[in-house]
């Protein structure tokens, strides 16, 4: 329960908001179970959050942005654009397969949420395509890859490594082999950029 001390904040919000739906899942949690959760009115959930969907499509976006921050500093790194690619598929594929094994629950959940949050799924992608498009043209730049257009290699790179990432792929991230089906095509696909 909050403490009268405590402001309640869209990040305190959101905080709860995956503890209800771990507990209860996409489909029974509801706003009174948030404001609960808080020891606050649901009158107050929904002024920082106008809608159930609103609150939900942000869980979503908090929950995906986790991802992009780490790749992120990966892809900002100023160093080798070869060995920085292969670093952020692997951070990539080492993330989702993290957030599929440590909480199957609550994967499952944001299996649901994500499918509700068409928007905020494409600005995601469109994030780390923008994260791959910076570690290509930094490629470019120094000779190491060929591309006459970053931004459509990196979509290329995005949707050939799709099966370590897309989140309908999960339940192959645990089978044996599946570390080296992942080299096999980072290497293939590093080779192709390189021309």
């Amino acid at each position: 329960m909050m403490g009268t001390t405590e402001i309640l904040t869209a990040e305190r919000i959101l905080a709860a908001t995956e503890e209800v739906l771990r507990r209860h899942g996409p489909a029974k949690a509801t706003v009174v179970d948030v404001a609960r959760a808080l020891g606050v009115s649901h009158g107050s959930v929904y002024r920082h959050f106008r809608t159930k969907a609103a609150l939900r499509a942000a869980v979503t976006k908090r929950w995906l942005d986790r991802t992009s921050e780490v790749l992120d500093g990966i892809a900002a790194q100023d160093r080798d654009p070869e060995a920085r690619l292969r670093d952020w598929l692997a951070a990539l594929f080492t993330a989702k397969r993290r957030k599929a094994g440590d909480d199957p629950e609550l994967f499952a959940t944001y299996m649901v949420l994500t499918g509700e949050s068409g928007e905020v799924v494409g600005q995601h992608i469109a994030e780390l395509t923008g994260q791959l498009t910076a570690i290509v043209r930094a490629g470019v730049d120094a000779g190491v890859f060929a591309s006459a257009d970053p931004a459509m290699s990196a979509l290329a790179l995005f949707h050939a490594t799709d099966r370590f990432h897309d989140p309908c792929h999960a339940a192959a991230w645990e089978e044996p082999g599946v570390e080296d089906e992942f080299e096999a095509v980072v290497d293939l696909v590093l080779r192709g950029l390189r021309g």
